[in-house]
């Protein structure tokens, strides 16, 4: 049996963006924050190729936020925010991050945003305090 390992055959070939080594360097950057890291109360702005949305963090541990904005959350909506994704298939838990698309679970519903192009802390907690 052979299995094409070592072929010139393009169909045994995985593009760059379907391995998890892909995905290691895409999701490892550290233009990005972690939502667990984040104080409930504070304000993202995320801005994707299509559209702006406002996170509000209500429980980090839990992921859980509330979003405004894009076509699909005109009203703030509460979410659970998965974390960033490439491509669908792989996630990096709890993550945004500039140029990954952001997963979310609302009502047992999947969604996942255009690909972020710049987040902005808007409102911290611990910065209103200090």
């Amino acid at each position: 049996m052979n299995l094409g390992i070592g072929s010139d055959n393009r169909a045994d070939f995985v593009p760059r963006y379907g391995t998890l080594e892909s995905f290691s360097d895409e999701a490892g950057g550290d233009e990005g924050v972690a939502i667990q890291s984040l104080e409930p109360g504070t304000t993202l702005i995320v801005q994707t190729r299509n559209s702006e949305y406002r996170v509000v963090v209500l429980d980090s541990a839990d992921l859980d936020v509330t979003v405004t904005g894009g076509q699909l959350f005109r009203d703030a909506t509460r979410v659970r925010l998965n974390g960033a994704t490439i491509h669908g298939s792989l996630l990096k838990i709890g993550w945004i991050g500039v140029g990954l698309r952001v997963e979310m679970s609302v009502d047992g519903r999947r969604i996942v945003t255009s690909p972020v192009r710049s987040i902005t802390i808007e409102e911290s907690p611990a910065l209103l305090q200090a």
